[in-house]
C-alpha cells in the first residue's frame, strides 16, 4: 500500500469499482486535500496489518471481506456488530474501528419509495450486504425473509436474525411486498445475468438490486416489464458512500453532486 492512500478500498476484485471516483470527487468538492484509491487485497491480514501503521484514515471494505475484516479491529460499533458485517473502517493512530453504513444505505433508498414498518422483504443473497439489508430492516419494523442458492449459509443467517428462509425454487411462490437482491449476480460485465427468472418477479411490488453498474440492471429491466417499481443501487451507493465520509471527516457530503458524478460515468460505459 502507498502511503500517499488517505482513504482506500479493500476488496478483490475492485477494479470495476467507481468509489474512487465518487469518494475523490466529493473529498475535492469539501475541501478535503486527501486522495481515495482502490486496493486490491491478496492477503486480508496483510492488508489491514498494513493499514494500521501507514498514512490512512480510513478504509471502505467490499466483497469478499466485510465479514471476514471484523476479526481484524480492535472496535466493532453495535449496528456492525448486529449486522454481522463491516464496511467502513475508521484509523484512529493504528487503533480500527469497523463500521457500517450499507444498512443504512439499504434503508434511506427504500424509505424514498415505500414503508418499512409491517411490509415483508425477500432478500436474495447470504453476504456481509445481505446481513445489513436483514438487520435494517428489522431495525425500522420489516420482516425479512432470507433466499439463497447456498441452503446451509441463508439457514446460518435465518437463525442468526430470527427471520424465514426459504430455498431460492420457492422464490416465486413467496408473499412479499419488495425484492432485494444482494448479490453480485448482474454486475458489469455480466449485465445479461439475473438472479432471478423473469416470471418470478410478477407479485412484487417492488424490486430492488443493490448492485449500481449497470445502472439499470437485467433483474431492473425485467422488474419493470412485470409492472414491479424499481430501486437502482445507485442510491444505496450513494449514500453508504456518504456516510462514510461523514465517519471518517465529521463533514456532511455532497450526495447530488456524488450522485451525478457516478451517473455520468456509468452513462458513458452503457
Amino acid at each position: 500500500m502507498n502511503a500517499a492512500r488517505n482513504f482506500i478500498l479493500l476488496g478483490n476484485p475492485v477494479k470495476q469499482s467507481l468509489s474512487p471516483l465518487m469518494h475523490n470527487a466529493a473529498l475535492k468538492a469539501m475541501g478535503i486535500a486527501e486522495s481515495y484509491s482502490a486496493f486490491c487485497v491478496q492477503n486480508l491480514s496483510d492488508a489491514i496489518r498494513g493499514m494500521r501503521g501507514m498514512n490512512i484514515r480510513g478504509a471502505s471494505v467490499t466483497i469478499p471481506f466485510k465479514v471476514a475484516v471484523m476479526e481484524y479491529l480492535d472496535v466493532v460499533d453495535k449496528d456492525a456488530l448486529a449486522a454481522g458485517s463491516v464496511n467502513t473502517i475508521i484509523n484512529n493512530n493504528g487503533r480500527l474501528t469497523g463500521n457500517n453504513t450499507d444498512w443504512q444505505g439499504v434503508i434511506l433508498t427504500l424509505k424514498d419509495a415505500m414503508p418499512i414498518k409491517g411490509k415483508t422483504f425477500v432478500i436474495i443473497g447470504a453476504g456481509g450486504t445481505a446481513r445489513a439489508a436483514v438487520y435494517g430492516i428489522m431495525k425500522e419494523g420489516g420482516f425479512p425473509i432470507i433466499v439463497n442458492r447456498t441452503v446451509e449459509k441463508g439457514k446460518i443467517l435465518s437463525v442468526r436474525f430470527g427471520c424465514a428462509f426459504y430455498p431460492f425454487s420457492e422464490i416465486g411462490k413467496i408473499k412479499a411486498d419488495c425484492l432485494i437482491n444482494t448479490t453480485p449476480v448482474g454486475m458489469y460485465p455480466h449485465k445479461d445475468k439475473s438472479p432471478v427468472q423473469k416470471e418470478a418477479l410478477k407479485g412484487y411490488k417492488y424490486v430492488m438490486d443493490v448492485i449500481y453498474n449497470p445502472l439499470k440492471t437485467k433483474l431492473l429491466k425485467d422488474a419493470e416489464q412485470q409492472g414491479c417499481q424499481i430501486l437502482s443501487g445507485l442510491d444505496m451507493f450513494v449514500h453508504q458512500g456518504a456516510l462514510q465520509i461523514f465517519l471518517w471527516t465529521g463533514k456532511k457530503a455532497p450526495c447530488e453532486l456524488m450522485k451525478k458524478i457516478v451517473r455520468e460515468r456509468l452513462s458513458h460505459l452503457e
